[in-house]
């Protein structure tokens, strides 16, 4: 798709010549018609010689309209670069050509209109020499030049053809399975309802697919497809695409807002970026100027603070967080614009390094400008290990949908490091798009936090079963998800044992001392003198302390069926039996049948009662206890 570039204030000028290429004129308002003048996007398409189509944006050349210009240059794949040879480099050529150039549009042809004005090619040559010199160190340095007339027609078809053969070598966009069209233009019509158009990235669009509009969350349906009024089944990457759209009013999309497929992009307020400012400017950028933001076909006010700098000087690059007023929708290296919103001016831009930072960063830490360096590198590894790192325990699907490759191949790269051992999976099923990874570093960091807090705890209370698991957290200071996932995967590990809420190593033994084994000696007589009436827990405690009690019903030597009520664990056994014997055999068992048959007392029958119908091996029908269907 091609933007048409700077060129005069009046006829015969760019929108003259998309008019000579396509056969129809891109201006649509009024004004614009009146004045000879763009001030809107304009839209056509051509059909080259090879048949290939292709969608063009007209976009306004007169300074005083560089914003709405902005809106049309986001993923456009090459430029024709417009010069009117009666007026030669103007002040918005060189704005233009800076910010092609900060978007890193290397595709172009630059095209020298209205050659029908000039009958001395010495000037001509005079102003190719002054466009060549103002093109130099930018992105279309060795672009080619063509003279054209669009009013008498020379050199179109020229063009036309030199077009074909720079589009042949242009790689086309990826299908990264996650579509999204930037919308820059909505209106409705009669019998049809709702329309947006925009340039369709990353992904492809279907008839029939539900849909919805970011940053709103509105939703809708795709009723109808268009790309160069041809209707179609499905869109594909790159395409100048005309959505039909059910279910929203035109009244609710604004230019900027994201069509995409539900759960696939998140709206965000902050933004990561590497930043350029453009050379020709007087004063640095300063921590916390507010700026202007163009991305895609958004344009939002944001605060802009310097990373790792006091500022950033005219010609150099830094890095910068955005404040965003309103949320939008972006993706890793996406590129974009900031401009001063007062007194106008393009200060520069760059791309987009993270599109979802967890946090506001502070300026200076040496972690977060390494993390955004190797963001700006790009190695794949290096992106997945950052993406990983950032979040808290993603699923393989969360980790693509940070990265800015083919899921396939990001798929790749995940699976190699997982068998590298540089990722970890923490979860069973491994071939689930839901795994839960993390890095080797955050694994041996977060498994041996808990190992270590673990060995100190069990050498500090020898007579505890374990620690809460509540508490062990707190010690180690991990995030809910994080710690339980590690948890998990030390238990999978047989490295630590749960039990209930608590949690300690599987070495974990509790071994007692001579005089501890004589102290439970001496209660377990006590105990056994009168087995089914025996002592409660506050004797217990009394006599053995509470350390060594919980330690006796940790062992299984005793077991706690109420607040007061203990029994031996051969007393238990045998109550518990004939309670699941007598039930089984006459379909129910009565309070008074165990209490009778044990000669105990009320209190101690009702509590180990009670006691079964908690653990759910029996259930309360009125005054009968009957056994409990599994």
């Amino acid at each position: 798709m091609f933007v048409i570039g700077t060129a005069g204030h009046v006829d015969h000028g760019k929108s003259a010549l998309v008019s000579a290429l396509s056969g129809m004129h891109p201006d649509r308002l009024k004004e614009e018609i009146t004045r000879e003048m763009t001030i809107d996007l304009g839209f056509a398409w051509m059909e080259l010689p090879n048949q290939t189509p292709v969608g063009i944006v007209d976009v306004p050349g007169h300074r005083d309209f560089i914003e709405n210009m902005l809106a049309g240059v986001g993923g456009i794949d090459a430029v024709l670069f417009v010069i009117a040879v009666d007026e030669g480099v103007m002040p918005q050529t060189r704005e233009h050509l800076a910010i092609i150039d900060l978007l890193q549009i290397d595709t172009g042809i630059v095209v020298l209109n209205k050659i029908d004005l000039i009958d001395d090619p010495d000037w001509l040559d005079l102003v190719e020499l002054d466009v060549r010199e103002v093109l130099k160190n930018t992105v279309l340095e060795n672009a080619p030049f063509i003279q054209v007339s669009a009013k008498t027609g020379q050199g179109i078809s020229e063009l036309q053809n030199l077009i074909t053969s720079l589009l042949i070598t242009k790689t086309p966009r990826p299908d990264l399975g996650r579509p999204r069209l930037s919308v820059d233009r909505v209106f409705s019509l009669s019998g049809f309802g709702t329309i947006v158009t925009g340039t369709l990235l990353d992904g492809s669009f279907k008839v029939g697919d539900e849909i919805i509009l970011l940053p709103d969350e509105l939703k809708g349906r795709i009723r109808g497809l268009q790309s160069h009024k041809h209707k179609q089944e499905r869109a594909f990457p790159g395409s100048r695409t005309a959505i039909n759209i059910s279910g929203i009013n035109k009244s609710e999309i604004r230019r900027g807002t994201v069509v995409s497929h539900p759960d696939t992009y998140v709206p965000t307020r902050l933004l990561d970026l590497h930043f350029h400012l453009l050379n020709d400017l007087q004063n640095p950028l300063k921590h916390n100027t507010e700026v202007k933001l163009f991305i895609g076909a958004a344009e939002v006010l944001a605060q802009c603070r310097v990373l790792g700098s006091n500022e950033i000087k005219p010609g150099e690059d830094g890095f910068i967080q955005l404040r965003l007023n309103e949320p939008i929708v972006a993706f890793r290296g996406d590129h974009y614009i900031l401009r001063r919103p007062s007194p106008a001016e393009t200060l520069g831009g760059g791309k987009v390094l993270d599109s979802q930072p967890q946090k506001i960063h502070r300026r200076y830490n040496i972690k977060t400008i390494e993390s955004l360096t190797a963001m700006l590198k790009g190695n794949p590894e290096e992106l997945i290990l950052q993406s990983v790192n950032r979040l808290q325990a993603p699923s393989m699907s969360e980790i693509l949908s940070n990265l800015g490759i083919q899921q396939n191949e990001g798929i790749e790269y995940i699976q190699k490091m997982l068998t590298d051992g540089l990722l970890i999976n923490l979860n069973s099923k491994e071939n689930s798009s839901q795994q839960k990874i993390i890095s080797q570093s955050t694994w041996q960091r977060g498994s041996q936090a808990i190992v270590e807090t673990l060995e100190v705890f069990h050498k500090e209370n020898p007579l505890k079963p374990g620690i809460n698991k509540e508490s062990l957290k707190a010690k180690v200071g991990q995030q809910n998800l994080l710690f339980d996932l590690i948890i998990e995967e030390l238990s999978r590990r047989s490295l630590v044992k749960v039990s209930a809420n608590t949690i300690c190593l599987s070495t974990h033994k509790i071994e007692f001392s001579a005089f501890q084994k004589k102290k439970i000696n001496d209660f377990m007589e006590k105990l056994n003198f009168s087995p089914y009436s025996p002592p409660g827990v506050s004797e217990a405690i009394e006599f053995l302390g509470n350390d060594l009690f919980e330690a006796i019903i940790s062992e299984k030597i005793i077991m706690r069926v109420s607040e007061d009520v203990i029994f031996s664990i051969d007393a238990y056994d045998a109550m518990v039996k004939f309670v699941k014997d007598r039930a089984k055999e006459n379909g129910s068992i009565a309070l008074s049948e165990l209490r009778d048959n044990f000669q105990t007392s009320r209190k101690y029958a009702l509590a180990l009662l009670e006691h079964l119908d908690t653990i759910g091996i029996t259930i309360r029908i009125g005054d009968l206890r009957k056994l409990r269907n599994k």
